[in-house]
């Protein structure tokens, strides 16, 4: 065992992935500018005594300074006596921490490894999904269509693009494919898992009050065809037609309907909780 603690190494010891305490451990030895290439040995998913105690004993033989991030009390207890029996200098970055909350807070720790990791996942696969989402909006790069777990399809303002955001930011990789009067859709959408795809329809009346709301907020003409109720009419009774072409589509009537309740319903649809109606229509009791 060498005297110089340059030479000597590290060991991190964690129940979960070690990235916590390696980050903290790093942190700390940037402190010390001689000894900052210190070797570091992480151990991670630590989960049993025997494995402990053999990581421990290694440790001794190195004459290792050893950081523990144990969330087991019983993981944790045991390593401090391994500590001291074998005269190594240890440290445990969350034992100290959770004892402190759970005596302010008035609540034991659950004890379980990687809750951490498992948020950061679940925020790296929303990040993931809105990046896919905002890619695919308005019939962008149909290529992609099939790696979708969502893929919404209607006329202009059936709340496409807002409700594709809205499922993003729960984790879920959505795709819009707009309905275009006497313009095919593109061919990727047929290669799509049916139970995948949701069509989107809205009433006449409203889909002309929202897209006339919509000519006033741009300053254009409200006499265009866009918010003409035969010109309307005829995009709705074009777009059913392309419903019909696959009736495994679940057709939803968006019309006074919030963004959130319509996600709901895609959710419990996806999950197998949804109502189909005789006329494939989610959503209706």
């Amino acid at each position: 065992m060498s005297d110089n603690p340059g030479e000597r190494p590290l060991f991190i010891v964690s129940d979960s992935t070690g990235d916590t305490a390696t980050r903290v451990t790093r942190a700390a030895l940037r402190q010390f500018e001689e000894h900052a290439k210190v070797p570091v040995q992480v151990f991670p998913n630590v989960s049993d005594k025997a494995t402990l105690e053999r990581i421990l004993k290694a440790a001794a033989l190195q004459g290792a300074f050893v950081v523990t991030s144990l969330v087991s009390a019983e993981q944790r207890a045991f390593a401090h006596e391994l500590a001291k029996a074998y005269r190594i200098l240890q440290v445990d970055v969350i034992g100290s921490l959770l004892t402190g909350l759970s005596g302010w807070l008035g609540e034991e720790p659950q004890s379980l490894p990687g809750l951490l990791h498992k948020t950061d996942a679940e925020y790296f696969k929303r990040i993931e999904a809105v990046e896919f989402t905002v890619k695919l909006d308005d019939g962008k790069d149909p290529r992609m269509l099939t790696q979708a777990d969502i893929v919404l399809v209607g006329v202009s303002r059936t709340s496409k693009t807002p409700l594709s955001v809205f499922l993003a930011y729960k984790g879920y990789k959505v795709a819009n494919v707009p309905i275009v009067l006497d313009h095919d859709p593109p061919r990727e959408l047929w290669n799509v898992e049916p139970r995948r795809v949701f069509a989107l329809t809205i009433d006449p009346e409203s889909l002309q009050h929202i897209r006339r709301q919509r000519l006033r907020t741009m300053r254009l003409r409200e006499g265009s065809s866009y918010g003409d109720l035969g010109y309307i009419l005829a995009e709705l009774e074009y777009a059913e037609q392309i419903f019909r072409r696959n009736r495994q589509w679940p057709v939803i009537n968006v019309t006074r309907r919030a963004v959130e309740e319509t996600a709901q319903i895609i959710i419990s649809h996806l999950t197998g909780e949804g109502v189909i109606s005789d006329r494939r229509e989610v959503g209706q009791l």
